[in-house]
Formats: C-alpha cells, sequence, structure tokens
C-alpha cells in the first residue's frame, strides 16, 4: 500500500462516508501514488480558474464558535454583515463545538466553507470533500505569517487548500479568586494526589488524548514521545492510562464555551483546559477566569478556512476567504476569539495595541512547546519509520471507551 493511500485510510478515521471515499467512491475517480485524484488532478478536483467576479446567492459557513460574529452575540461584534453588504452575499452561520463535529457536519454537503482545525482538515481533503485553493485569488493571503502557510494541515503534496485564519494555544483557564497567582503546571489537572477532586474539566473530544501525550512528554521523557499526535501503542497506552487517572478528577468533559466558563466564574470547575474566548465571554463583567500557558507546555491550533470540492457560490466562498484574513476583519476575530491573527499587518489594527505582544504574534520561539491539532496516522508523525503509531480511528474509538466507562 502507497504512503498516501495509507496516510489517506488513516486520516479518514471512524466515518463511514469518509472512508467510503477513500476506498475510491468519489466522482473525480481513484488516487495514484502522488495522492492525486485520476493522476494529474488533485484531491478534490483542479482549483477555481478565476478571476473571482460578482456573485450573489446564500454562504453557508460551518464555524467555530466567536469565527464568524454576525451580531447576534455582541451587537458591537460583527463582520458579516459588512461583507453582506459589500459583496451581495447572504451568509448563513452554524457554529460546532470540536472538530469531530465539523466533519459530520460538513459531510451532509450543506456548508460552502469551514473553519477547519488541524484534527479535521486531513480528514476532509482525503475525503474529497473539500478543493484546492488558488491563493493568487485571495489577495490577503500575501499578508499571512510565512509560517502558516504551507504546513502539513492545510497542504497535501504541494498542494493548498485552505487559507490560515490564525493559531492559538490551548491553555490553562483557573477560577481566578481561587488562584491569586496563576497555576505553572498542568499537575493538578492530571496527578492522583491532585487537590481537585471533581474539579476540573477536560475538552470533550478523542484529540484531547494528545494533552495527554504533552504533559508525558515533560513527567515521563523515557517514554520518547516527540510529537503528541504521533504515538506508538506505548505510548498511546500510557496517554490513555493518564487519562484514566485523570477521570476522578473531572467533574465534567466540555464542549460549550460558555457553560464551561460558567463553571469556571462560579467555582464548580476550578481549573480547565480550553480557549481564551472562554475567558473572554466569562469575564465580561469582571475578571473571574484566568488563562496560562503551562511550563510541560500546551496542544494548539492553527486554523484553515476551506472550500467545499461542489460549492455553487465558489465566487462568495473565495470572496469570504479574503475577507476574514483581511487585516481589519482578521484583527477582529483575534481580539474576540482570543488568538494570535494570521495576517502580519493585523497587529497594528487591534483595538487594544498590545494584543499581539499578548499572543505572541510575532514570537516564533513561544510556538516551540505549542502542538498544532494535528491529524494521528498510522504512519509516525515524528519521521519513525521502524514502528507504527495509532491512527486516529483508534484515538476516537479509545476516547469512546474512556468516555463511557
Amino acid at each position: 500500500m502507497s504512503r498516501t493511500r495509507l496516510l489517506r485510510m488513516a486520516a479518514l478515521g471512524s466515518s463511514v462516508v469518509l472512508l467510503a471515499a477513500a476506498c475510491g467512491g468519489s466522482d473525480s475517480g481513484g488516487t495514484d501514488e502522488t495522492g492525486a485524484a485520476g493522476g494529474d488532478t488533485p484531491l478534490g478536483g483542479e482549483p477555481y480558474a478565476g478571476p473571482v467576479g460578482d456573485a450573489t446567492g446564500t454562504l453557508n459557513v460551518l464555524a467555530w464558535p466567536g469565527y464568524a460574529e454576525d451580531g447576534s452575540t455582541d451587537p458591537a461584534v460583527d463582520w458579516v454583515t459588512p461583507f453582506e453588504e459589500e459583496t451581495g452575499c447572504e451568509v448563513n452561520v452554524k457554529v460546532f463545538a470540536t472538530s469531530n463535529e465539523a466533519v459530520q457536519l460538513f459531510q451532509t454537503g450543506q456548508y460552502d466553507v469551514v473553519s477547519a482545525s488541524g484534527d479535521a482538515s486531513l480528514r476532509l481533503v482525503y475525503g474529497e470533500l473539500v478543493q484546492p485553493v488558488d491563493t493568487d485569488l485571495v489577495p490577503n493571503y500575501a499578508d499571512i505569517f510565512p509560517e502558516l502557510k504551507d504546513q502539513p494541515w492545510n497542504t497535501v503534496e504541494g498542494v493548498n487548500y485552505g487559507v490560515p485564519h490564525g493559531r492559538g494555544a490551548n491553555l490553562l483557564l483557573y477560577t481566578a479568586a481561587e488562584y491569586p497567582e496563576a497555576p505553572t503546571s498542568w499537575a493538578d489537572m492530571w496527578e492522583a494526589d491532585s487537590p481537585l477532586v471533581g474539579k476540573v474539566s477536560p475538552y470533550d473530544d478523542a484529540i484531547y488524548i494528545a494533552d495527554a501525550a504533552v504533559y508525558l512528554m515533560a513527567t515521563q521523557p523515557d517514554l520518547g514521545i516527540e510529537n503528541p499526535y504521533s504515538l506508538d501503542q506505548e505510548q498511546f497506552d500510557a496517554a490513555i492510562a493518564l487519562l484514566e487517572q485523570q477521570k476522578p478528577l473531572v467533574s465534567e468533559y466540555w464542549g460549550d464555551v460558555v457553560k464551561q466558563g460558567q463553571g469556571l466564574a462560579n467555582g464548580t470547575t476550578l481549573q480547565s483546559q480550553g480557549w481564551q474566548l472562554t475567558a473572554n465571554l466569562a469575564n465580561a463583567e469582571g475578571d473571574v477566569v484566568g488563562t496560562t500557558k503551562p511550563e510541560e507546555g500546551a496542544t494548539g491550533w492553527s486554523d484553515t478556512w476551506m472550500i467545499k470540492k461542489d460549492t455553487e457560490v465558489v465566487d462568495c466562498a473565495y470572496k469570504w476567504l479574503d475577507h476574514v484574513v483581511s487585516p481589519e476583519v482578521n484583527a477582529q476575530i483575534a481580539e474576540w476569539f482570543g488568538e494570535a491573527p494570521a495576517n502580519q499587518e493585523s497587529c497594528a489594527l487591534t483595538q487594544n495595541e498590545d494584543h499581539c505582544e499578548l499572543f505572541h504574534a510575532e514570537e516564533t520561539e513561544y510556538w516551540d512547546d505549542v502542538y498544532y491539532w494535528t491529524t494521528p496516522t498510522e504512519q509516525c508523525l515524528d519521521g519513525r519509520t521502524d514502528t507504527t503509531c495509532v491512527a486516529y480511528d483508534e484515538w476516537v474509538q479509545a476516547w469512546s471507551t474512556l468516555r463511557s466507562g
């Protein structure tokens, strides 16, 4: 079996629809050893030839919370309405809580663009659900931070499948009233002797297994983990054992940022893993939730806006991609959600002039111990060739077993 075929099958995970696509059920035919469908045709077909012209129609947007605000959360936070007024494209927004939910929703064919994290993007590419993107048709792409371009989660075989949106670390969130100084370690989220029994809230998704792996990288170096998404069986079993050890500490596994923030604010949860957005929402009327990146490092995200393979509103889709990574809008999104913007020019346009400093947008070294979500595959992502690693479908199965046990 070819490397690309192996990667493709592993990246699709347990999804029946995507697995069917991996077995040759797509409209564009099978794949050769380069990953190209039908020989020279990239997965998902050829990119749109352009030019991007006047467009009308309804663009159905699938997005992480906070990425496509239309004024319904806060009347002052709205970059959807200006897009509609400028382009004539009507926008409908659906938000999702996890990458698995995003993939499942995108499979329905109801959505034209999606903000995909690295643990979803390859599944969409190898499932031939998204199309290659001609970045020359996205003028603002030129100002994206170079280190976000051409990465394994947004580019396959040299073909771009989207536009980077922004990046951030999955932080340690804590109840500010209980911690006059920010915690410096994840230890109380993991260790059996933690004082926080029934007071921690992990992320409710299989990709959270990587958070256990990050902690093990720092505390059990003999395991030899180099990449938290590249775990051989022994390393994976150790991560699952740590997650089992954590279970007595858990108040609930979170999937709703509002509910998560409420738990931290009222003290039913004292520590959680999550996003700056949770704290931003909870702190609307005072600083009740704090955030920090602990000394062991963290998982994180570098998200990509991707376009449905056969969308009927491709002009609106390209205009949306250019809109959300424009300096002004990318600054708004980054500040509202709590992340580093993708567009370098955005740093001069945030309302808080220190935003990019706070989120380390221009500090390459800050990201050295932030491990961006990536789809685990049987071929080890850390370069090992003398063993196989646990693929994503097995992560999903293990997580389901953990949660139901």
